[in-house]
């Protein structure tokens, strides 16, 4: 099993959980996304394995022998819970999963991608804007509603008391609200429910800065 990321990525940083609470073997290849040239993603090699040139994309061999490519990293953790279903990341409860994948998109589909940085680049070349100010205005404006929703479902975690692929977005999240220079102490149930990951292993492993690729401090 090969992980393809980039040692900052959030997208990335979900799967590191993911593999890390199912207790999965895996090598990791570094795609380095500001690389010079515009980033690694952008190169032939790459645009090949996941034409949408994003991080993750996890490469795999099924039960028959046959090797496969996954990429988003919302359907590789669905994925990893229905081939392992050990330590699963979605409850069982129909109405709490529905809850976990609301919480997920919230952050997946309504937060992150605005912050990326080829949305920042385009934000600062093409329209001249501050793009720290951007992300904060939309981070903010979405992480006010997730602070809302998990109020109503939180229990240890964002819903109920073992952690899911929505404590997998979240982590990430935070990080990069603080990044881009958010003040989260605001979030009060959400940084609770962080301090309460942090004490986790797969968690703490998968930390942006505990990765080979990360730049040497």
């Amino acid at each position: 099993m090969v992980l393809y990321g980039f040692w900052r990525s959030s997208a990335t940083w979900r799967v590191r959980i993911a593999l890390g609470h199912k207790q999965l073997e895996h090598e990791y290849r570094p795609v380095n996304l500001i690389a010079d040239g515009g980033g690694d993603q952008h190169r032939a090699e790459y645009r090949a394995l996941n034409p949408m040139r994003q991080v993750p994309t996890l490469e795999l061999t099924e039960e028959d022998g046959s090797v496969v490519r996954i990429a988003q990293s919302l359907a590789i953790a669905e994925y990893l819970d229905e081939r392992w279903p050990e330590r699963p990341l979605l409850p069982r409860e129909r109405l709490a999963r529905a809850r976990t994948r609301q919480i997920a998109e919230m952050i997946n589909a309504g937060i992150q991608p605005l912050q990326n940085t080829s949305v920042r680049d385009h934000v600062q070349g093409k329209f001249g804007a501050d793009p720290d100010v951007w992300c904060r205005h939309w981070i903010e404006r979405g992480l006010d509603a997730v602070e809302a929703v998990v109020q109503g479902s939180a229990g240890k975690f964002a819903v109920g008391d073992e952690p899911t692929i929505a404590d997998m977005c979240l982590v990430p999240q935070l990080y990069h609200a603080r990044r881009y220079g958010l003040d989260s102490k605001a979030f009060v149930t959400l940084t609770r429910i962080e301090s309460a990951c942090a004490e986790l292993e797969a968690f703490a492993r998968a930390r942006p800065e505990r990765q080979p690729d990360a730049p040497k401090r």
